[in-house]
């Protein structure tokens, strides 16, 4: 948490994420669960995609910001929100806050995507711009917090986030029972964290993975020392994943149920995105495909498994796609249509 903006709140438990999914019930898109044979055979596994690129605002961003924001007390609701985020998080916080009639601000790098700018401006945030390597983010939200008493609704490290962004998981099983691998994105851990309170409670056998660019590790290294790391901010194509660090009401979830932390390069996140716009005809972000990437890296040790991948945005400046799919090399197999999972 930001300096002077700690929640003081409970850890969050699994009671909490059922309460975010009743609260979610009709708001939030029940988003489709996809399979592939062409997937199938790259891992020798039963694969299952939860396209989570295909929620409203774009990404599963939107699980948490509404819980969170639907949780404010009148009088917070009253002074407004505010966050910092790449693009993603800002955007489902201000649709969010605009269906509950608050006022929201968003924090966002300059060199964030257009197209997620411009959304978050769509949907009514005030958005003020910051430079992800030069400047301190926590520093310029402290600003705001201080100068226009906004309540600070971060990214991950969030109680009613955290929440929020478990009922994908949630979902998922519903659809598929018992998985024996799940492959989620990670940068500040809050949809790994609230899948570790998912797959604790109903597939308790089902191993989990996060997933990080190689870029920015931090996740990696902090599950392998059992501390928390802190890295300066990663220059990769995965823009939703450039944290520095785990966030502390994340970690220890991430430290008592992961079971390991992967990473993939650049080339590998495209190859991923090549391959699912070919496949399952789905635009999925860099870093939307890092669950996906990851699963491919472990494809060994998969054969035979029942495996889940969280897609968790498809919001890229399309001029940037199509730019990197162009880069694409490595032919991905498979001619076999998808075929959809009724959820």
């Amino acid at each position: 948490m930001t300096p002077g903006m700690t929640d003081t709140r409970a850890m969050p438990t699994y009671a909490d994420v059922i309460e975010a999914a009743r609260r979610l019930e009709g708001h939030a898109i029940r988003t489709p669960v996809l399979q592939s044979d062409a997937a199938d055979a790259l891992l020798g596994a039963q694969v299952f995609f939860k396209c989570e690129n295909l929620q409203r605002t774009g990404s599963f961003k939107f699980r948490g910001a509404y819980n969170a924001v639907a949780r404010l007390t009148t009088e917070q609701a009253r002074r407004g929100v505010v966050t910092y985020s790449s693009g993603n998080h800002g955007q489902a916080l201000a649709l969010a806050a605009r269906l509950h009639g608050v006022a929201a601000t968003v924090v966002i790098p300059h060199d964030a995507p257009r197209s997620k700018i411009d959304a978050v401006k769509q949907h009514g945030a005030t958005v003020i711009s910051f430079d992800r390597y030069t400047q301190d983010r926590d520093a310029v939200v402290a600003e705001q917090v201080q100068r226009h008493g906004f309540v600070w609704v971060p990214p991950a490290d969030h109680a009613d986030v955290i929440a929020g962004q478990a009922t994908a998981a949630q979902e998922l099983l519903a659809v598929t029972g018992p998985l024996d691998a799940l492959f989620i994105c990670l940068g500040g851990g809050g949809l790994l964290a609230g899948c570790a309170l998912v797959v604790t409670q109903q597939a308790p056998q089902c191993q989990l993975f996060g997933v990080e660019p190689e870029a920015g590790n931090d996740g990696q290294q902090s599950l392998r020392t059992g501390q928390r790391v802190r890295i300066n901010t990663p220059r990769t194509i995965a823009d939703g994943a450039q944290a520095v660090q785990l966030a502390e009401q994340t970690f220890p979830l991430i430290l008592q149920r992961v079971r390991d932390v992967l990473t993939v390069s650049d080339a590998e996140l495209v190859e991923g995105m090549r391959f699912l716009a070919q496949e399952l005809k789905l635009i999925v972000e860099p870093t939307g495909c890092l669950s996906w990437a990851g699963a491919l890296k472990d494809a060994p040790r998969l054969k035979g498994q029942r495996v889940g991948v969280i897609l968790t945005g498809g919001n890229v400046d399309m001029n940037h796609y199509s730019a990197l799919l162009a880069q694409a090399s490595i032919p991905m197999s498979a001619s076999n249509p998808t075929q959809g999972v009724p959820a």
